[in-house]
């Protein structure tokens, strides 16, 4: 009976971690209106420059750099991450990363607005879906997880699966990218986003810490890989998909990556009943789900 009065310490926030909440979710704000700017960048270098039928070039990348709107949409999303890494470094991962969904809601409120084409009945449920599927997850993460010290077992297990994902994702990009598929660059980049944000928080409490060796190093080094590769293949998504199916797909996946290597990996959830872990994997179902359904029933893919 012990334990179930422990529980509830895990998402016991003090007054400093609780102001993270409101962090993040200014930040959740500038990567929607980053995704949209971006989103317009892409569109318009490639009006000029024509498409690519395997994915953008190295003209392409470079005339984005000239793109206003892509420049000023890359400053909001930088400004989107500093927030992020702030919010992951003084507060638990479960908690804060999946606020991130907010920025789902206010981008596609931003493409209808836009486009003037209305959201249907469909696309509205397939936003919701993947909002609901996000919260279960987080719900029920934050009851049964908790944050303890990070062993040097565990970032090395990381980097391993981190090192086979950049693998798989390179292999398969060569008989993938000649098809434009939308939600391939979405899901790809949203799962290393994903080792991003779980690298970010363990190099940053390593500082914290102060604990830096050179697992550390790596770990910034799995950081710079992964958020450059996930870089690419947002920008690539932007081409081939609408900006709000990006963010959803980013929304959706990013955290559930993130907190499911917590919970498998890191421990965060050692102990939980098997309700909970089925939990995880009905809400996980359910989100992705949403992303599936938002890409097949946008109204700018109905035109």
């Amino acid at each position: 009976m012990t334990t179930d009065l422990q529980i509830p310490d895990a998402v016991n926030l003090t007054p400093f971690q609780a102001l993270m909440i409101p962090v993040a979710l200014v930040g959740a704000v500038f990567l929607s209106l980053g995704a949209q700017f971006q989103s317009r960048g892409v569109q318009r270098v490639e009006a000029r420059l024509g498409r690519q039928s395997n994915g953008l070039s190295v003209r392409h990348v470079l005339g984005l750099v000239s793109s206003g709107y892509w420049v000023l949409g890359t400053v909001m999303l930088g400004l989107a991450v500093v927030l992020q890494l702030v919010s992951i470094t003084f507060a638990p991962l479960i908690v804060v990363q999946p606020l991130g969904a907010v920025a789902l809601v206010i981008t596609t409120w931003f493409s209808s607005r836009s486009s003037g084409v209305p959201l249907g009945r469909r696309a509205r449920r397939a936003v919701w879906t993947c909002i609901i599927g996000v919260a279960i997850f987080v719900g029920i993460a934050a009851f049964v997880g908790h944050e303890s010290v990070i062993t040097r077992g565990q970032l090395v297990t990381v980097l391993v699966i981190l090192a086979i994902v950049l693998v798989l994702v390179l292999v398969s990009f060569r008989f993938v990218a000649k098809h434009r598929n939308a939600l391939y660059y979405i899901v790809g980049a949203g799962v290393l986003y994903g080792f991003v944000a779980t690298l970010a928080k363990v190099t940053l409490n390593r500082f914290v810490n102060h604990t830096f060796d050179w697992l550390t190093v790596l770990a910034i080094v799995g950081v710079v890989v992964a958020a450059s590769l996930g870089g690419y293949f947002v920008q690539n998504a932007y081409s081939s998909g609408s900006a709000d199916l990006v963010i959803a797909g980013l929304t959706v996946i990013d955290p559930i990556v993130a907190v499911g290597i917590g919970v498998v990996v890191l421990g965060e959830a050692a102990g939980a009943p098997w309700v909970a872990v089925a939990g995880f994997v009905v809400a996980a179902a359910i989100a992705i789900t949403g992303v599936f359904l938002l890409a097949k029933h946008h109204p700018q893919s109905r035109a």
